[in-house]
C-alpha cells in the first residue's frame, strides 16, 4: 500500500499513533524491537546506517534471517518473504502494508539537512495496526499540533547525569569519551591520550561503519580506556562509557559555525553512563565550563521544545524539469512546518538541468524521475555541488541511452579505489569514493548484474575500512610510547591507578593485578622499566590494600566462602588458607597477602576471618559442639561421645563394640537426646550427613593428613554433594576418607551410612522369619535359609548385580545360588516361582 498524510481526511492524523518520547538511555529502541516482533510484520527507521545493521542483527538472532530484510541506501539484504523490515530513515520502503511501523530519533525532523525526510515520515507513513514515534521529550508539544489524537508517553531515563566540572584532558578518569567538533581537533586529542595513557579509540562521522565498529570494540573490550569523538558518537552507538568531557562546545553546522543548544549537549553528554548505572559529564581543553543553567537542564532534561519542524514537499511533480523544481519549492500547509533548506540533492538537480544535454533527455515523467532518483546518489567524497553534479549527469547519461551503466566503465571507478597503502585522510577518501559506487550498486536497475558488483563494493569497503583501522590504531594506540620511558628514566611521578577488576594501572599501562591482598605483576611487564612501574604503584596499593582489609572488617558473612580446597573467598579474591591444628574443629587461618597487609590492617582481616570461620564451622557442625560441651554424661557414655566428636560425627560401631556391649540403656538414652543415632554399623548423627556438613568435615580431616589426594578428595565430594546414596569407590582414597564424608567403602561402593542402615532394616526382618513366626512373611524372607535379594534393596543402594553383591560381601554376608523352596499345594491355581539368587549367611554382628 502507498502511505499518504492523513491530512484533510476525517480521521485524526494522530489516530493509531504513540510517540514514546524521553532522553538517552530509556529503552526506547529496546521497546520498538519488542513491539514490532509481538506483530505479524513490521517496519523501523532508524537514522543511521550502523545502527539499522545493529537492530537487524538483534532481530534477525531472534526471528531468523529468512524473516528480516535490511535496506540502507549502500546495503541491501532481502529474503524471499521478509516478515520485518530495518532500513535507514531515507531509505524506508514506500509500497510495504505492514502492522506496525516505528521512526526512531524523530528530532532530526528539526534538523537543516536531514529533518526534512523525518518530517515526510512522522506525517505520512503508518502500520496498519500501530505506529511508534521515538524520540526526545522536546517533540510532545510539536507532535501534539501535528497529530492530535495521538497516544503520549514519556520514558524517564534509567540512570542519573551529573555534572563532574572541568578537568585537563590528561586528567579525566578511564571509560572517557572526549567529544570535540573537528577531524584535526579529534586528532590531536587522541595523540595527546596516546602519550599519556597508552591509546585511544577515535570515532568521526567520517569513517565508514565497520572501521567506527572495530574502534568502538577497542573501546568496549578495555583495549583502550579513552574515545575521542566528534558528535558522531552522539547516536546509535552503545558505549561503555562513564565520563564525557567537552572539548568544544561548537560546531559547523553545514550553514554556520554556532555552539551547540542544550538538547544536542544533551544527546552527546547522554552516552554517559548505561542502563541502570549513573554517569557524569564535564568539561576539558579549550572548552570553558558550563553555566550552571546548562548544568541544570543537561542534569534534569529540562529543554526548551522544538517549536518548527523542516519539511519538504514529497508529492512530486515529474511532468518536466520545471515542474519537478516547482514542487519542491512548494511551502507546507502547517504553521508548525517550515520549507527546509535548499538540500543537496536540490543544488545537483539546479546544475545538472542547466546542462543542455540533461535538459534533451529529460522529457516525460520517467526521464525526469530517473534524473531525481540520480540527484540522490550522496555526496560521500564531500565535493563542490558542481564537481558531485559532473558524476551525477554521468550517471544519468548512462542510464538514459545505453539504459544501464557500463561494467567495463563501473569497473575502472571501483578499481581506482582498490589500493590498501596511504596514511588516514587518503584511506578515507578511497572509502568515500567506493561508498558512492556501493549506493549505486544498491540501485536494483542501474547495473546489469547489481548483485556481482553489490558484493564486489561490500567486500572492497570492507577491505579499506580493515585497513583505516589499522593506520588509526598505529598512529593513535602505543603502549610503549618514548614519552613513558623518559618519564620513567627521570623518575616522574606517574597517574597510577587501581581498575574495578584489580588491574594495577600505571600510565595507562596495566602492570599487574592485585587479587585479594595480593599483588601478582603482569609476566609481559618485564624488562628494565617493570621495577620503575611497580614502584610507582606502590603507594596506590598501599592504599588500597588498607581500604580493602577496611572493608573486609566490616563485610557481611556472605560475602566470605570456603572451597574445596580450603581457600576462603572473599568476594571471589582469595584472602585466607586453612592450616591445621591439634583440634579438627579448631583451624587455624594463614591470611593470603604480600609484605603490604601489615600492622592494624593485618590484625583486623585476621580477627574477621576466624571469626567468620569459627561462626562458619559451629553453623554446620553444630551438633559435635553441643556434645562435647555435654554435662550430663558420664563414664562410657562421655567416651563414646569424645571418639564421636573425634571422628567428625561418623564413627564405625566395630571401633567401639566393647564399650557399647556395656552402655546402659539410660546412657544410651541420653546420647540419643543429643542426636546420635545407634545403627548396625555406625554411630552417628543424622543431621551431619547433610552434603555442606559432610564435606566441610572432609576439609577439615583432610587438612591433618599428611597425604591426601586432593584432587580425588574434591572428586569424590562432589559425587557426594550431589546427594547420592552410592557411587564407585576411587582406590587412592583412604576408607576413612569416605567415612568422614559420610559414606562407607564396601567392595566397589561407597555407600552412605544411613542407606547401610535401611539395608539393614530390610535384611533383618527376612533372616529372622521362619514358617512358624506370626505374621505376614517379610520381602526377601526364605525360611531359614538365608534371604531373597529384593528389588527394594538394590534400589535403595542405587547399585544391583556384582556391585550390589559386592556390598553384602563387605558387610559380611556370602552369597548363593539355591533353588527356591516347593511350593506348598493349595486348592486354587499356585503362582509361578522363580528361581532366585539367594544370601545364606550369619547376621552380621551389632
Amino acid at each position: 500500500m502507498a502511505f499518504s498524510s492523513s491530512f484533510g481526511t476525517d480521521r485524526a492524523p494522530g489516530a493509531g499513533v504513540t510517540a514514546v518520547l524521553g532522553p538517552t538511555n530509556t529503552g526506547k529502541t529496546h521497546l520498538a524491537i519488542e513491539r514490532m516482533l509481538a506483530h505479524s510484520s513490521g517496519l523501523i527507521g532508524l537514522p543511521l546506517r550502523l545502527l539499522a545493521r545493529e537492530v537487524y542483527n538483534k532481530i534477525a538472532a531472534r526471528a531468523g534471517e529468512d524473516n528480516v530484510a535490511l535496506v540502507t541506501g549502500e546495503e541491501k539484504i532481502k529474503p524471499k518473504a521478509p516478515r520485518f523490515w530495518v532500513s535507514t530513515v531515507e531509505a524506508m520502503p514506500r509500497d510495504l502494508d505492514v502492522s506496525f511501523l516505528a521512526v526512531d530519533e524523530i528530532q532530526i525532523a528539526a534538523d537543516l539537512e536531514r529533518g526534512h525526510v523525518f518530517t515526510d515520515r512522522i506525517l505520512n507513513r503508518r502500520g496498519r495496526d500501530e505506529t511508534l514515534l521515538l524520540g526526545a521529550a522536546t517533540m510532545r508539544p510539536i507532535i501534539e499540533r501535528l497529530l492530535p489524537g495521538a497516544s503520549m508517553v514519556t520514558r524517564p531515563r534509567l540512570s542519573q547525569l551529573e555534572y563532574a566540572g572541568d578537568r585537563k584532558i590528561t586528567r579525566q578518569p578511564r571509560r572517557t569519551a572526549i567529544v570535540a567538533f573537528s577531524a584535526d581537533e579529534v586528532y590531536a586529542i587522541a595523540e595527546l591520550i596516546r602519550r599519556q595513557h597508552g591509546g585511544a579509540a577515535v570515532v568521526l562521522g567520517s569513517l565508514s561503519p565497520r572501521t567506527r565498529n572495530a574502534q568502538v570494540a577497542m573501546f568496549q573490550n578495555g583495549d583502550v580506556d579513552y574515545l575521542v569523538a566528534t558528535d558522531a558518537v552522539g547516536m546509535g552507538l552503545n558505549l561503555d562509557v562513564d565520563h564525557v568531557a567537552f572539548a568544544s562546545d561548537r560546531k559547523y553546522d553545514g550553514y554556520q559555525f554556532r555552539r551547540l543548544t542544550p538538547a544536542e549537549f544533551a544527546q552527546i553528554a547522554g552516552r554517559a553512563g548505561r542502563a541502570t548505572r549513573n554517569g557524569t559529564f564535564g568539561t576539558t581543553g579549550r572548552c570553558a565550563p558550563f553555566e550552571p543553567e546548562l548544568v541544570n537542564a543537561l542534569q534534569n532534561h529540562t529543554f526548551d521544545s522544538v517549536k518548527m519542524l523542516q519539511w519538504r514537499n514529497a508529492k512530486l511533480d515529474f511532468a518536466s524539469l520545471g515542474a519537478l523544481q516547482v514542487s519542491l519549492a512548494l511551502p507546507p500547509n502547517h504553521e508548525a512546518l517550515t520549507r527546509a533548506p535548499i538540500a543537496e540533492d536540490m543544488r545537483v538537480l539546479d546544475h545538472v538541468a542547466r546542462d543542455a544535454e540533461v535538459r534533451d533527455m529529460a522529457h516525460g515523467a520517467a526521464a525526469v524521475e530517473r534524473l531525481w532518483e540520480a540527484c540522490q546518489v550522496p555526496d560521500y567524497r564531500k565535493l563542490s555541488p558542481a564537481a558531485h553534479a559532473e558524476l551525477v549527469s554521468t550517471l544519468y547519461g548512462f542510464l538514459m541511452q545505453k539504459g544501464r551503466i557500463p561494467d567495463a566503465w563501473f569497473a575502472a571507478q571501483v578499481d581506482q579505489a582498490n589500493r590498501t597503502d596511504g596514511d588516514i585522510d587518503t584511506l578515507s577518501g578511497r572509502i568515500a569514493q567506493i561508498r558512492t559506487w556501493t549506493f549505486v550498486a544498491n540501485r536494483p536497475d542501474w547495473l546489469y548484474d547489481p548483485e556481482h558488483w553489490q558484493g564486489i563494493t561490500r567486500d572492497l569497503e570492507n577491505k579499506l575500512s580493515d585497513a583505516l583501522h589499522e593506520r588509526l590504531t598505529e598512529r593513535f594506540v602505543d603502549r610503549r610510547t618514548s614519552v613513558l620511558m623518559r618519564r620513567l628514566r627521570e623518575n616522574s611521578v606517574l597517574n597510577t591507578e587501581i581498575g574495578k577488576t584489580g588491574e594495577v594501572i600505571v600510565e595507562g599501562h596495566v602492570i599487574g593485578r592485585l587479587d585479594g591482598f595480593t599483588f601478582a605483576p603482569d609476566a609481559a611487564e618485564a624488562g628494565s622499566d617493570a621495577k620503575a612501574l611497580q614502584a610507582a604503584a606502590q603507594q596506590v596499593l598501599a592504599r588500597e590494600i588498607d581500604a580493602r582489609a577496611e572493608k573486609l572488617g566490616a563485610a557481611p558473612d556472605e560475602q566470605f566462602v570456603l572451597t574445596s580446597d580450603g581457600t576462603i573467598r572473599w568476594t571471589g579474591d582469595a584472602v585466607a588458607k586453612l592450616v591445621a591444628a591439634d583440634d579438627a574443629l579448631h583451624p587455624r587461618l594463614r591470611i593470603i597477602s604480600d609484605e603490604r597487609l601489615t600492622g592494624a590492617s593485618r590484625e583486623a582481616v585476621q580477627t574477621r576471618l576466624d571469626l567468620w570461620l569459627k561462626t562458619h564451622i559451629e553453623k554446620l557442625l553444630g551438633p559435635l559442639f553441643e556434645l562435647s560441651k555435654a554435662e550430663d554424661l558420664q563414664g562410657i557414655a562421655r567416651g563414646i561421645a569424645f571418639q564421636l566428636v573425634e571422628a567428625l560425627g561418623v564413627l564405625e560401631r566395630t571401633k567401639i563394640s566393647a564399650e557399647m556391649k556395656d552402655l546402659d540403656q539410660p546412657s544410651r538414652a541420653t546420647l540419643r537426646k543429643y542426636g546420635v543415632r545407634f545403627g548396625a554399623y555406625h554411630i552417628y548423627f543424622p543431621q551431619l550427613l547433610k552434603p555442606a556438613a559432610r564435606s566441610l568435615a572432609s576439609l577439615l580431616w583432610a587438612e591433618k593428613q599428611s597425604n591426601v589426594d586432593m584432587a580425588a578428595l574434591s572428586n569424590v565430594q562432589h559425587l557426594a554433594s550431589s546427594g547420592r546414596t552410592s557411587f564407585p569407590v576411587d582406590k587412592q582414597l583412604a576408607r576413612d576418607a569416605y567415612r568422614v564424608l559420610g559414606y562407607r567403602q564396601c567392595g566397589e561402593r561407597a555407600v552412605r551410612v544411613d542407606i547401610l542402615e535401611r539395608l539393614a532394616d530390610l535384611i533383618r526382618p527376612a533372616l529372622a522369619w521362619r514358617e512358624t513366626s506370626p505374621g505376614e512373611k517379610p520381602a526377601g524372607a526364605f525360611d531359614g535359609r538365608g534371604f531373597v535379594v529384593t528389588q527394594a534393596m538394590t534400589s535403595l543402594t542405587g547399585s544391583a548385580g556384582e556391585d550390589f553383591a559386592s556390598i553384602l560381601r563387605a558387610l559380611g554376608y556370602r552369597m548363593d545360588r539355591r533353588p527356591p523352596l516347593p511350593p506348598k499345594p493349595v486348592e486354587a491355581a499356585p503362582a509361578a516361582v522363580e528361581t532366585t539368587e539367594t544370601v545364606a549367611a550369619e547376621t552380621p554382628p551389632a
